[in-house]
């Protein structure tokens, strides 16, 4: 799978640029703030149907501009698919493939699926919970349909019994019959939710352990903890259980959104005991994992897409990611870098397919390497 050209259309700050790509590694080289960046944003969006950056779209749209457009061709199994994502102030987001309007945005989802690593990846360590939820249900939903149906019914779900617990909160009353529809439905979801990322852990952690081995410096027992309130617990008794809580507090306080990753090194939360270095293996790692699992699972090699990381690695990790990209991965790849020097000498080293980009205030220029 590839992706063979890119249409942006006041998409940030690209007013409109047209992108032809090779079918190796692409590199956008240009200043911070001249765009490079939205170029790998954009093409996350073809995939997912959002930003990777910013999840409200309309802050997605050129300055004083009313809409945007993002247009791609993709080459899969011999085939050409035109996809196209729009959105416009006060309607709704629409994507189309080959000219056919998905009816839910979901059923796309998968369909060419992507992996970026970024500097903001750093925040699946030290942000909070809901980041690495939405981190895991990003990589099953590409390849399970139906798990991502669960999960948008699990929230509409858990929704409604916040809303009907803050009701009885305000009329001082506690309606159990009510409360048990809802009870009975959400502990059906979080099954589902739960038994699909436990299956997805158990195949995803050998191949996240063998590449963080692969990066580090040196070998170390890193670890992945899913941490569930039903990892030991029956859902439905729970939710029994946190009745009285629950009407107190006016929300659900047990549940599949509370799941949380534990990420440790040596035994101990990276977040707190972690070097940099080992953060930023960890994360990598994480990321090339998620790659080869997807690449697995839909037998077809995602788009990489590597945002401005030869700033926030050192020498040796650089290295051993761009070895690792170049041998054992290689499929379409896209980088941003700020240095000109360094990306050509790069490229100039790999015996591989590549075209070199200039970006400079939301305008891109192919130039010769």
């Amino acid at each position: 799978m590839q992706l063979k050209e890119l249409s942006l259309h006041q998409f940030k700050n690209h007013h409109h640029s047209e992108i032809s790509f090779s079918k190796g590694i692409n590199a956008f080289i240009g200043a911070n703030g001249s765009g490079k960046t939205n170029i790998l944003d954009a093409i996350h969006y073809l995939s997912m149907c959002k930003s990777y950056l910013n999840s409200i779209d309309k802050q997605n749209i050129e300055f004083n501009e009313k809409f945007f457009s993002i247009s791609g061709i993709w080459e899969y199994d011999k085939k050409r698919y035109t996809v196209n994502c729009s959105y416009k102030l006060g309607a709704k987001k629409t994507v189309k493939l080959n000219k056919k309007e998905y009816e839910k945005l979901a059923d796309h989802i998968g369909r060419f699926p992507v992996v970026f690593i970024s500097p903001y990846d750093g925040d699946l360590i030290n942000e909070g919970s809901e980041l690495r939820r939405r981190w895991i249900d990003g990589i099953i939903s590409q390849v399970n349909s139906k798990y991502l149906s669960h999960l948008q019914s699990y929230q509409k779900v858990l929704n409604q019994r916040n809303a009907l617990l803050k009701n009885m909160h305000e009329h001082r009353l506690f309606d159990l019959e009510s409360i048990e529809i809802w009870d009975i439905q959400m502990s059906k979801l979080g099954n589902e939710i739960h038994k699909t990322r436990s299956e997805f852990l158990t195949s995803f952690i050998p191949v996240f352990k063998k590449f963080y081995n692969e990066i580090a410096i040196e070998e170390e027992n890193v670890k992945i903890a899913y941490r569930s309130q039903l990892n030991e617990s029956d859902f439905s008794e729970l939710l029994k259980e946190y009745h009285k809580k629950d009407s107190f507090t006016q929300y659900s306080n047990v549940g599949t959104h509370k799941d949380d990753l534990l990420f440790t090194i040596k035994e101990h939360p990276i977040k707190k005991f972690g070097s940099q270095g080992q953060q930023k293996s960890f994360i990598i790692a994480l990321r090339l994992a998620q790659f080869e699992w997807l690449k697995t699972m839909k037998e077809t090699s995602p788009i990489l897409l590597l945002d401005d990381i030869f700033d926030k690695l050192d020498h040796e990790r650089v290295q051993k990611l761009v070895s690792l990209v170049t041998t054992k991965f290689f499929g379409q790849v896209i980088i941003s870098d700020t240095d000109k020097d360094r990306m050509v000498k790069l490229l100039n080293s790999l015996s591989i397919q590549s075209k070199l980009f200039e970006t400079e205030n939301g305008t891109v220029k192919e130039i010769s390497i």
